[in-house]
């Protein structure tokens, strides 16, 4: 009863729910699929040159899946629909405008990766014209989720591969040599024997990272742990992500060592069952960070203090 009284008391409570009075249910909906409509309609290219970009750039193929996640964020935060209000905000316009200046510039200049960031400040105020603040606070991580389906720019994608490539070929290189492999790294090419195995750009791993980075951010918006352990583990996606790779290379390397230049099963390992095999690989060593965090820092049950009886000294002495 106390706190029903304090929400009529609290006058931003109470112009929030005349201001959800005033506002039809069913506008809510029928709003939110029309500007859903006009955003498909106006963006129509940009989404078929992403898809085309996910579909043929295996960097970018996670792309696909995106709003899988996006709907998973979504859903792990369905307990605060019961408090969302749907109450449009007018500054939505104002970020519609933003998006559109940017798509507008993006256009002029043929700037493919900008056209499709122009869909950030167009989706948040689409958000905020259909539903408002209230449905922003509940869907904003969902939303800024869709940025990991947009391509990078080229010259930030080869700034972020070469250096990718060069750490792969020498932590590569030296675990082959642990193994017993007489390798040697001359550039971006491990000379294994006679073998020239050479670590292309597809094999820099930056798509693999790019697809750990999105599902380590998922995961970190989904799970219930501390906001440290979640930021540790959407960090931890560039270090285990370069792992994984390193372990495929090594793989590869080994395989052609002990089966031969000509090896099928090096062939294999290295094309088919090492790509396939790399994602279950990063999501088991992500599972286990999870739990040695949870295990990390184990809280101290509170114990109760030492009752005090009166006329007992030190050491239970009678005075």
């Amino acid at each position: 009863m106390s706190a029903s009284l304090e929400n009529f008391s609290d006058p931003a409570n109470a112009q929030l729910n005349e201001a959800a009075e005033s506002f039809p249910a069913w506008l809510a909906p029928a709003s939110t699929a029309v500007l859903l409509c006009i955003l498909i309609t106006t963006h129509w290219t940009t989404f078929a040159r992403m898809a085309d970009r996910w579909s043929n750039d295996p960097q970018y193929s996670h792309g696909f899946v995106v709003p899988l996640f996006a709907a998973a964020v979504l859903w792990s935060r369905r307990a605060m629909l019961k408090d969302v209000v749907w109450t449009p905000a007018w500054l939505g316009s104002g970020l519609l405008m933003i998006g559109l200046v940017i798509r507008m510039i993006a256009i002029q200049s043929d700037i493919e990766p900008l056209d499709a960031i122009s869909l950030l400040p167009t989706a948040f105020g689409l958000v905020l014209l259909a539903g408002g603040w209230s449905v922003l606070a509940w869907s904003w991580p969902a939303v800024a989720f869709l940025a990991f389906m947009m391509p990078l720019p080229f010259s930030l994608e080869i700034t972020l591969a070469q250096p990718l490539r060069g750490l792969a070929t020498t932590m590569s290189t030296y675990a082959l040599q642990t193994l017993g492999c007489p390798a040697i790294a001359e550039g971006n090419i491990i000379i294994i024997d006679d073998i020239q195995l050479g670590v292309e750009e597809a094999c820099s791993g930056l798509g693999m990272l790019m697809t750990f980075f999105a599902l380590a951010t998922a995961l970190a918006m989904i799970v219930q742990a501390p906001l440290t352990d979640r930021l540790i583990l959407v960090a931890s996606a560039i270090p285990i992500a370069v792992c994984v790779n390193v372990i495929r290379i090594t793989a590869t390397g080994v395989a052609y060592h002990l089966a031969g230049r000509d090896s099928s099963v090096a062939q294999m390992i290295y094309h088919d069952l090492a790509g396939w095999l790399m994602m279950p690989l990063a999501l088991a060593m992500l599972w286990v960070e999870l739990k040695f965090l949870a295990n990390l820092l184990v809280e101290e049950p509170e114990l109760a203090p030492t009752p005090f009886v009166q006329g007992l000294g030190i050491g239970g002495r009678v005075k």
